[in-house]
């Protein structure tokens, strides 16, 4: 291949991890982290506790293990975009659904067949990126991070649309909002179907046993990391609001996060790729849980902004973390059961995460009490990360 060939092989597939990434923007983006933003206005018209509030990002992640616990072989049988594909799809109809019902069986339903769809979503698209990524081994670790910077995109639409929706229409309105939401899918998920006719989309990645306990540490840092870092994107948003924020410091704040997230490629690219064992998944949630406790020592207003890009430049970090060991430690063929044994460990996690920390809120009757317990869980996953060693030599 000549050297021109080569730039344009890789300009192309640059492309397409990018495209890739907007089914994240909406599997995580605006299906999962969005409902922070509506949750205390659904929260004060439907009289939830926090606990039950909760529930509607447990039910979410409930969804996403079991799609988890069935990814690899729904893209053995059916190829990994197309799996990635029609999850983005039921993402969209899960948030659509949310705006039909505010009776809280149907609200949980309509979030387990979102997170479903997030599983499939996620784990498809995220073993494309890891095929690309490993034909082009000295952009790999720059182009997983794209991939999964794309619940910036999610998070900074939802966070310049759905807070100004609720502002303007008034207390009550948080149907309109998940209408809203579900209309931001929509052109994504047709660029997303654009991308798959253009081309790139299969990957030989599924079939193989990828053995676990080896990576027994990594995997108990990720449940932690799981359950840490999801009450922070459901309850953080409230407890901004509850320190009598206005709706432009609401925006900024969740912007902030949208804003770190896009930003993580760049920010991490270097350091991630020299590091070796579980390192780098450690660095980056020592990262994660001091930006979480940050906002609890003090609430001026530039510190909720550090915060908040601190968080988001380096939550989803800890998630490419995993996939970069995946790929560094296992044959080809185990790549996708790997993925799937990270995305199960995280999937326990963050299900548990928001029920406990909204228990704790309603126990002691501070949301801060909660967001406590999940920043000193994130800092559980920085010890057994760095107790992580690589299966082999890389």
């Amino acid at each position: 291949m000549t050297e021109g060939a080569g730039q344009k092989s890789i300009a192309g597939e640059t492309a397409m991890v990018a495209a890739l990434a907007l089914a994240p923007a909406i599997a995580l983006g605006i299906s999962r982290f969005a409902y922070a933003l509506i949750l205390p206005d659904m929260r004060d018209d439907l009289g939830w506790s926090y606990a039950l509030a909760g529930w509607l990002n447990a039910s979410n992640a409930v969804g996403y293990l079991l799609g988890a616990m069935v990814a690899s072989r729904l893209i053995a049988a059916v190829g990994a975009f197309a799996a990635t594909w029609w999850g983005s799809v039921a993402c969209a109809l899960g948030v659509l659904a949310c705006a039909l019902f505010d009776g809280v069986p149907a609200l949980n339903a309509a979030r387990l067949v979102s997170g479903v769809g997030g599983a499939f979503a996620f784990v498809g698209g995220g073993v494309l990126a890891a095929g690309i990524a490993a034909r082009h081994p000295e952009r790999g670790t720059f182009l997983l991070g794209l991939f999964y910077a794309g619940p910036g995109l999610g998070i900074v639409l939802s966070g310049l649309a759905v807070p100004v929706m609720l502002g303007g229409a008034g207390g009550g309105s948080w149907r309109g909002a998940w209408v809203l939401l579900a209309v931001l899918c929509l052109p994504m998920i047709l660029l997303l179907a654009r991308a798959r006719r253009s081309g790139g989309g299969q990957a030989a990645l599924a079939g193989g046993r990828a053995r676990i306990m080896p990576m027994a540490p990594m995997l108990a840092g990720y449940f932690c990391f799981g359950a840490g870092y999801i009450a922070y994107m459901t309850f953080m948003f409230a407890y901004v609001r509850g320190l009598g924020a206005g709706l432009g410091f609401q925006v900024v704040f969740w912007l902030s996060i949208g804003v770190g997230v896009m930003g993580a490629p760049w920010a991490w690219a270097a350091l991630q790729s020299r590091l070796r064992h579980g390192h780098g998944f450690a660095v980056a949630n020592a990262v994660v849980a001091a930006a979480a406790i940050l906002p609890l020592v003090t609430t001026a207003p530039v510190a909720l902004v550090v915060s908040g890009l601190c968080f988001g430049g380096s939550f989803l970090t800890v998630v490419s973390s995993t996939t970069q060991f995946v790929r560094r430690n296992l044959a080809p063929g185990a790549i996708t059961a790997g993925i799937g044994a990270f995305t199960t460990a995280f999937g326990l996690g963050q299900t548990l995460g928001p029920v406990v920390s909204g228990a704790v809120t309603d126990a002691l009757g501070a949301v801060s009490a909660g967001l406590w317990g999940s920043a000193l869980t994130l800092f559980g996953a920085v010890v057994l990360g760095l107790l992580q060693r690589d299966l082999k030599e890389a």
